[in-house]
């Protein structure tokens, strides 16, 4: 059983963010979409349409707005690194009372960013790992056999992050609870930036890295670990070698896939996130570095190794 009807909002209904607001939606909450027009007149038509094998096939009706302007529990942010300034425009601390915001970004900088934008207490730090894409506005596929979600909870927001965290394991994500929010972070990122860097950087998915780029994956992970151990984070090398190892050869990172569209890349968000912090710490990375010095090159938006950019 989960607790009383969830009043939800979504920013960024692209991939993870239109499966989100979906399956929350199908489990019976109430749900409102913060989106531009071509997407609200797209499920305005047709609903928010979702195509998985492990969650099914289904449309869902939700509402539509631009901008949040009503109280909701949560507000649920999936948007691209790329745009988060601009993004938090269409919610405004004044309006977002006493609800919690939890990002669903890539990267290990948002959280703290977001801090700055509304009441550090409301905002929850989590991660979600699962393989998404929006093939066009409303329509969502969901492709990975994994979709997991964590949540660091504090004494300030513990029955608040509960109840959303039951909320969606009523949907059939696979849910944990964290007390230590920059483990959690780092666990995540730790594999995420090395498997986003090469994919991106080799044009290719994860299948070819574990392959072709091996030993650089295996540096990579090495940096990403001596700047968690830096932050006071212990990652295990190994551990993360063979998840990396563990998912399927198919996968594509977002990462990879905004480059062969023509998108911006979040590599601000992940590589100079980890240059940032190798810099703060005196570390050498030198894969990263030269990765994330060519990935620049062919992007055209620089990643700083010192402060924001």
């Amino acid at each position: 059983m989960t607790p009383d009807r969830l009043n939800v909002a979504v920013l960024g209904p692209g991939g993870v963010g239109g499966f989100l607001a979906a399956v929350l939606a199908r489990e019976g909450s109430s749900v409102l979409v913060l989106s531009g027009d071509e997407t609200s007149r797209a499920i305005a038509q047709n609903g928010l349409q979702v195509e998985s094998r492990r969650f099914g096939n289904f449309a869902v009706s939700v509402r539509t707005a631009a901008r949040l302007t009503e109280p909701v529990d949560a507000c649920i942010i999936t948007v691209k690194a790329t745009q988060l300034r601009d993004a938090v425009d269409r919610v405004p601390a004044d309006a977002l009372g006493q609800a919690i915001v939890i990002p669903f970004l890539n990267g290990i900088e948002h959280v703290d960013f977001l801090r700055t934008v509304y009441p550090p207490p409301s905002v929850v730090a989590a991660t979600i790992r699962i393989e998404t894409a929006r093939t066009r506005p409303g329509v969502i596929r969901q492709t990975s056999p994994f979709a997991s979600v964590e949540f660091a909870a504090s004494t300030d927001n513990r029955n608040r992050v509960e109840s959303i965290a039951a909320h969606l394991r009523a949907t059939g994500l696979d849910i944990r609870v964290r007390h230590d929010e920059l483990a959690m972070l780092w666990d995540k990122f730790a594999l995420l930036a090395p498997m986003a860097l090469l994919t991106t950087h080799e044009r290719a998915n994860v299948g070819a890295i574990r392959t072709r780029r091996r030993q650089d994956a295996i540096a990579l992970i090495g940096e990403a670990a001596a700047i968690a151990g830096a932050d006071g984070v212990d990652i295990d090398r190994e551990a993360v070698l063979r998840l990396l190892d563990s998912v399927p050869e198919s996968m594509e990172s977002s990462m990879q896939r905004d480059q062969a569209a023509g998108r911006p890349i979040e590599l601000d968000a992940l590589g100079g996130a980890l240059l940032r912090r190798a810099a703060t710490a005196g570390i050498e990375v030198p894969v990263t570095r030269r990765l994330v010095d060519e990935l620049n090159s062919r992007s055209g938006h620089p990643a700083s190794a010192g402060g924001e950019s």
